[in-house]
C-alpha cells in the first residue's frame, strides 16, 4: 500500500455530484477543451479563491496581460485538483508558472494529510510540465474569530514551506497581507463571509502576487 492510498488528500478523487447537475465534471471538461487552443504563460489552479479571482477587475488589470489561464473550481480540495490535473487539464499547455492555491476545503483532513495532497499535486505538475515552476500560495486564515481551522491552515503553511525548501521546481508564497486584526478578528471588508475575499481583499493579495509572478516570468530560464 502506497502513502497515497492511506492519505485521502493525496488520492486523486473526482468530486461527488451531490447536487445532481454535473457542474464539476462539466467545468473540468471545459478546462480540458479550453487548454487545447490556449498558450498560457501562467496557469492558476485551485478552489473558489482562484475561481472568483477571475470575476474581479483585478484579474483583467493584473493577470490577463500575463497570459494567464484560470482553472479554479469552488469547493475543490487537494484530492479533486489532483484528479483534474491527472485527467487532462495539463495535457495541452506548457505554462512557465503554475500558481496553486488549494487546501482550505480539505474538511476532515489533518495538516499533514493536506500537505501530502499539495506535494502530490506538485509532483503531477512536475511530471506533466517538467519545465514549469509551481508557486504554492499559503492558505489564508478563515472565520471571524480564532478557530481550529485557522490553526490547521497555519500548520499546513509551515509544513508546505518546509517541504518545498529542497525543491528547485516549486516555491511557497505567503499572500496574507495581515487579514487578522490585533483583536484576533477578520474584517468583513476583507472577507465578506470570513472565507472569500472582497475586491479590497483581492487587491491586497493580488498586487504583491502579480509582482512576484511577473519577476518569475522575467527571469531568464536555464533551458
Amino acid at each position: 500500500m502506497s502513502a497515497e492510498d492511506s492519505n485521502p488528500a493525496a488520492t486523486p478523487t473526482p468530486c461527488v455530484d451531490i447536487q445532481g447537475d454535473g457542474r464539476w465534471i462539466s467545468m473540468h471538461n471545459r478546462f480540458v477543451s479550453d487548454s487545447k487552443d490556449k498558450e498560457p504563460d501562467v496557469l492558476f489552479v485551485g478552489d473558489s479563491l482562484v475561481q472568483l479571482m477571475h470575476e474581479f477587475g483585478i484579474w483583467r488589470q493584473l493577470f490577463s496581460p500575463l497570459h494567464c489561464l484560470n482553472f479554479g473550481v469552488g469547493g475543490d480540495a487537494t484530492q479533486h485538483v489532483l484528479w483534474r490535473l491527472t485527467n487532462g487539464e495539463l495535457d495541452n499547455i506548457s505554462p512557465k508558472v503554475v500558481v496553486l492555491w488549494v487546501g482550505t476545503n480539505n474538511h476532515g483532513h489533518t495538516a499533514e494529510q493536506i500537505c501530502g495532497g499539495i506535494m502530490a499535486i506538485i509532483q503531477v505538475i512536475k511530471n506533466k510540465l517538467p519545465n514549469a515552476h509551481t508557486l504554492v500560495l499559503g492558505l489564508l486564515p478563515r472565520g471571524k474569530m480564532p478557530n481550529p481551522l485557522r490553526e490547521r491552515n497555519a500548520n499546513v503553511n509551515k509544513l508546505v514551506q518546509d517541504a518545498l525548501t529542497s525543491l528547485p521546481h516549486a516555491s511557497f508564497l505567503d499572500v496574507d497581507p495581515g487579514f487578522v486584526l490585533s483583536d484576533g478578528s477578520i474584517s468583513h471588508q476583507d472577507m465578506y463571509d470570513y472565507l472569500h475575499l472582497t475586491p479590497h481583499g483581492y487587491k491586497a493579495v493580488c498586487e504583491p502576487l502579480h509582482a512576484h509572478v511577473k519577476s518569475m516570468l522575467d527571469k531568464p530560464t536555464d533551458n
